[in-house]
Formats: structure tokens, C-alpha cells, sequence
């Protein structure tokens, strides 16, 4: 894989397809459907993964896809591919709140090593460079043009102080027990992958999810975090998260800061 290649096209697609989400997240009303699982999905969702899919595989037409809204590409397993969340928080895009995010990533060997988030209505726009290493991208986010970026990592924590950030539509009893267990200094809540990018910046140290996710909703932040210094590992048992599972669905798991002390489940 030429890194400098893939990392110009994710930031293209991510850039190229938070405008058609703005597009509809700015017209008067859009549809929302549900898909089996009874989660949301809307055009915004399809428009998105299309513009995406088929960027990417242009781009790199021997490397496996798999993108949340295509259910064909689900089947697929490898421990190589790339891997599209076309617009992970559907809820705080259907409420207008603003905390939904493109993503896009590259899965080497079963550890996302390359990714892309952008939160198009926060213009924030993250993802790792040819080196692998974490940038924010600030200025006029131009498809075709890089503008400024400035490397990021995490926060060097404080265990008698920590700042969490937790899940704003799926926050539950067991993640406020969890949370608990630590001394915390400050809160926030954030929807989709921005999370993990809250704790890639140092902006937060501690990010607990005990709810149900999907690969494609975390490898591109996970990518983000690894870049910047943080790490992902399992709830239960704390070994590295990793990815190309069958189904790809994820377990529990805990984003941080090296230097978080981590209490057990």
C-alpha cells in the first residue's frame, strides 16, 4: 500500500462526502428508514457510503471493502481491508445535533493503522498521515488541497483527575458504575467516533463503551487514537481490540491515554 496515496484519497472521500451529508442535513426534511436492526439509516447514510465505495475501490481495486450500508460486503473476512462507516451517529444526525462523523480505514492484520474522521457540521477533520502519525486539519477542509495541520497526541493524565468522555445517545446505567470507579474531574458527553478523537487530542483521557458497536464504527477512530498515542482495548479482559472479526461485531471496550490507571470491569 502507498500510504501517501491512500491517505490523500480517504481525506478526499471523507471531504467529498460530509458535503453531500450537509447538502441533506441542511434541506428541509430528508427521509429516515429502518433496517433490520431498527437502527436509522437516511439518503444521507446511502448517498455517502456510494460517493465512498466507489472512490475507494477505484482507487484500490484489490483491497477487500467492507461499509456498514452495503450488507454484501458483511461476508467478506480478512485480516487486510478497508473499512467505511459512511456516517456513524445517524441519531444526532436525524436530531440535527451535529456529532456525526464520516469514517474511513485501513486494516492491516487485524489493527486499523491508517484512518479518517470528519464531523462535517464541527468542520473538524482528523486522520493519520503518510507516517502514521495524527493530524487536525483546520482551515478550508479543500478536497483536492491539504491546508494546515497541526500533529496531535493525547493528554499526559492526571489518575486523581481525569476528564471522560462517554456516549450522548446510548449512555447507560453500567457506563455511570464504570465511570465510578475512576476520579474524575470533568465530563462530557459526544456522539459517533468524535470520542475517540476527544481522547487522541487530549481534550479527554477516558472513554468507556459498554454498549453494542460495530467494526466500521470505531476502526477509523481507533486509527486516530493509535496515531496520537492512545489505545483501544477489550472491557473485559483488556487485550487489544482488533478487527476482521466474523460478523464484525466489537466487544466492550476502553479508549484512553497511556498513564489512565484501568480498573477492572
Amino acid at each position: 500500500m502507498n500510504y501517501e496515496t491512500l491517505t490523500r484519497v480517504m481525506r478526499r472521500l471523507a471531504l467529498e462526502a460530509g458535503a453531500k451529508i450537509m447538502e441533506i442535513y441542511d434541506s428541509a426534511d430528508f427521509e429516515v428508514k429502518s433496517k433490520s436492526d431498527n437502527s436509522p439509516v437516511t439518503e444521507a447514510d446511502e448517498a455517502a457510503d456510494a460517493l465512498i465505495s466507489a472512490g475507494l475501490r477505484e482507487a484500490f481495486p484489490d483491497v477487500a471493502l467492507v461499509t456498514e450500508e452495503q450488507a454484501d460486503s458483511h461476508g467478506e473476512t480478512a485480516t487486510t481491508f478497508l473499512i467505511v462507516d459512511p456516517l456513524d451517529g445517524t441519531k444526532e444526525f436525524v436530531q440535527r445535533r451535529g456529532d456525526f462523523t464520516v469514517n474511513i480505514a485501513y486494516v492491516v492484520d487485524g489493527v486499523p493503522i491508517r484512518g479518517v474522521v470528519y464531523a462535517p457540521a464541527k468542520k473538524r477533520l482528523f486522520y493519520t498521515d503518510a507516517m502514521g502519525r495524527t493530524v487536525e486539519e483546520t482551515g478550508d477542509l479543500d478536497p483536492e488541497t491539504a491546508g494546515e495541520t497541526k500533529t496531535i497526541s493525547v493528554s499526559e493524565p492526571d489518575n486523581d483527575a481525569l476528564m471522560v468522555v462517554a456516549s450522548k445517545s446510548h449512555r447507560d446505567q453500567a457506563t455511570d458504575d464504570y465511570i465510578g470507579k475512576y476520579a474524575v474531574k470533568d465530563m462530557t458527553s459526544a456522539g459517533s467516533s468524535l470520542k475517540f478523537c476527544l481522547v487522541a487530542t487530549g481534550e479527554a483521557d477516558l472513554y468507556p463503551r459498554l454498549g453494542r458497536t460495530m467494526e466500521w464504527d470505531t476502526a477509523a477512530g481507533q486509527a486516530v487514537l493509535h496515531g496520537a498515542g492512545g489505545h483501544v482495548v477489550r472491557f473485559d479482559d483488556h487485550t487489544p481490540l482488533v478487527y476482521g472479526k466474523a460478523g464484525f461485531a466489537n466487544p466492550f471496550f476502553i479508549a484512553y491515554a497511556p498513564g489512565v490507571t484501568l480498573h477492572s470491569a
